[in-house]
């Protein structure tokens, strides 16, 4: 007599087949998982810890539990609201001027021209040289009022040299994280215009369309995820800027060129006040883990759009 398997039982032993699949794929993962959760998570909870307490270094009694009054303390902070107006203008800046420009490069390297690899090349470079030494060759080599190619080039015309990190400390910073960052936005733009179907573009050339109609109408829809890519990791990475504003202004004169992470350590190693800095800290991560959740699924709806 043949026996008949229960399809509730067939179902059943289905899906747990398939929770161990999963788990089976999964457990080469555990590792990493668990070094980042040691490595990210773990501390972050300690600084929000650390947040909710008033704990100066210089007054060792002054470690109490405070609660929110922290974060009371830094939305009521002047400076604090400076500082972070400072840092969306540095981030929306560079990262506008620098896609601008990187378009711009990455629509020149497109094209077949002799010594492409060697101007390619040249045009990276920026990217690939170190933070530190990057604010030290603009501080020094271009901005020193005495012997600075800035003031060197701006003297040929009869203008008189210029101390540009002390007058203008902000657009100084600027310039060297737009000079910093504008390779990195050509490289993704440039990786979206070579996987551009050249048949398009032909086909948009034998109807007749203008250059500029072509970019506006078929290339630039194209480059639209690779556009919105470059801006989130650029606004990520340049949101926690510091090592220029360290050492090309100091932060100065005041907190005129200070960002949020330059202030953030003003407060626990000149201040030593480690609880209002550990809420600074919390609220700059919080606030970037939003933008960039929001940011990422407008990407990623774009791309399944682009899909369909």
């Amino acid at each position: 007599m043949a026996t008949t398997v229960n399809p509730s039982t067939r179902s059943t032993t289905t899906e747990a087949h398939a929770r161990r699949e999963a788990w089976r794929r999964r457990l080469p993962l555990l590792p990493a998982l668990v070094f980042t959760i040691i490595a990210t998570q773990i501390p972050f909870l300690i600084t929000i810890w650390y947040s909710m307490r008033s704990w100066n270094l210089l007054n060792p009694a002054s470690d109490v539990f405070v609660g929110l009054q922290n974060y009371i303390a830094i939305f009521a902070d002047r400076t604090f609201r400076q500082v972070a107006v400072n840092s969306v203008l540095y981030t929306l800046g560079c990262v506008l001027l620098a896609m601008l420009l990187g378009i711009g490069l990455a629509l020149l390297l497109d094209r077949k021209f002799i010594g492409q690899g060697v101007v390619r090349t040249m045009l990276i470079t920026p990217f690939l040289i170190m933070p530190v030494v990057s604010a030290i060759l603009w501080s020094i080599s271009m901005f020193n009022p005495s012997y600075g190619l800035v003031n060197w080039v701006i003297g040929l015309v009869g203008i008189p040299p210029v101390a540009w990190t002390s007058q203008y400390p902000f657009l100084s910073v600027l310039v060297a994280l737009v000079w910093q960052w504008t390779p990195f936005m050509m490289l993704l733009v440039l990786a979206g215009l070579q996987s551009q179907p050249k048949d398009v573009l032909e086909a948009a050339q034998v109807d007749g369309a203008s250059t500029l109609n072509t970019f506006f109408y078929i290339t630039l829809p194209h480059l639209r995820r690779y556009i919105e890519l470059a801006v989130l990791l650029g606004a990520i990475y340049v949101v926690n800027t510091f090592d220029q504003i360290y050492l090309m202004t100091a932060g100065g004169p005041g907190t005129q060129s200070a960002n949020l992470p330059y202030y953030i350590y003003q407060r626990a190693f000149l201040g030593f006040d480690i609880g209002q800095a550990a809420a600074m800290g919390v609220v700059v991560v919080v606030a970037t883990i939003v933008i960039a959740t929001v940011a990422l699924r407008l990407i990623f709806k774009s791309f399944m759009s682009t899909e369909d």
